[in-house]
């Protein structure tokens, strides 16, 4: 028979269990046994994912177009790029072929981008022109490394006009101007290439620009500079809208005048700035110029002009 302190113990026990009971089953406690979501630490991670995105929108899109560039950034490895754009015609034409601010050429491409040209080219420091200008000027400035963008006035809204303007503004070695009758909207042509395009926001813009702008393995005379104090550009000869006559110079250059001074040909060769024509001829008789064999270090080289401030426009002979 169990004693009167065994059964008090138990009574203790049980009366001791009866009160832990609604602790262990989570209803006790004064927070009503409900466990605490931890909004610190979510907002925390929440605020680094949100850094993580924002960072991510502002440098891929930087990532990608560096990208692009080098993809259609010429190199001896890569001498055309433009090879990569679709919808790149490309011919190859004679240079150096001369006429006279009278005379005209029987083009065989509208616009043309390449051929017999006048002998003072369009000003290409990054000038968009108003107004329609003389075939024959444009077509020498390709000659020196420059990119055209023609367009019709009839088929590109204003903003079009202003997207393409916003590529050419200031950037050395581009022109633009209106070209009316043009069968696209956009034509972009650079010596022995061109592309017709139907929307300023097509990506072959700028590809087109990356890869031939300045291309020295695409262009005949490496190194010509592109301002031309002589052409007006507020005033600048006008575009002919009608078809050259039986006297136009024809596309193989009879009629026209061969240069005798300007560089061709050769990647790398630049002329002296200032200096369009190219390096001028020494007169008979004077000692040869040393070479490389025999400077110290080599002859340096000219660095090709880049998209910053042109230098002072300097009055040049035509070429």
């Amino acid at each position: 028979m169990p004693s009167k302190t065994s059964a008090k113990s138990a009574k203790a026990i049980k009366a001791a269990g009866k009160s832990a009971g609604p602790s262990r089953r989570g209803g006790g406690g004064g927070l009503g046994g409900k466990r605490q979501i931890p909004w610190l630490m979510i907002g925390a991670v929440v605020c680094v994912f949100a850094l993580i995105g924002g960072i991510a929108w502002v440098l891929v899109p930087k990532i990608q177009d560096k990208q692009e560039q080098n993809k259609y950034t010429p190199s001896a490895q890569k001498k055309d790029p433009s090879d990569q754009i679709s919808g790149v015609v490309k011919k190859d034409y004679a240079a150096g072929l001369h006429i006279a601010a009278t005379q005209r050429v029987a083009y065989d491409q509208a616009p043309p981008f390449g051929g017999p040209h006048d002998s003072s080219w369009a000003a290409c420091t990054g000038v968009v022109y108003p107004t329609a200008i003389r075939t024959e000027n444009a077509v020498h400035s390709l000659e020196h490394g420059a990119v055209w963008i023609a367009y019709n006035p009839d088929k590109l809204d204003k903003a079009g006009v202003d997207t393409l303007s916003a590529k050419v503004k200031g950037k050395p070695y581009t022109l633009m101007s209106p070209y009316p009758g043009l069968d696209s909207a956009i034509s972009m042509q650079s010596w022995g290439h061109q592309l017709k395009l139907d929307s300023a926001d097509d990506k072959r813009v700028t590809q087109f620009i990356t890869a031939l702008r300045l291309n020295q393995y695409a262009y005949p005379e490496v190194g010509a500079d592109c301002a031309n104090p002589t052409f007006k550009t507020d005033n600048p000869p006008a575009f002919d809208p009608s078809a050259p006559g039986p006297d136009a110079v024809p596309m193989d250059g009879t009629g026209a005048t061969k240069a005798q001074n300007e560089i061709g040909g050769t990647p790398g060769m630049p002329s002296i700035p200032g200096f369009p024509a190219g390096i001028p001829s020494l007169p008979e008789g004077t000692p040869a110029l040393p070479t490389d064999a025999n400077l110290p270090g080599g002859i340096p080289t000219i660095p090709a002009p880049t998209d910053g401030p042109t230098q002072p426009e300097q009055p040049a002979p035509t070429q």
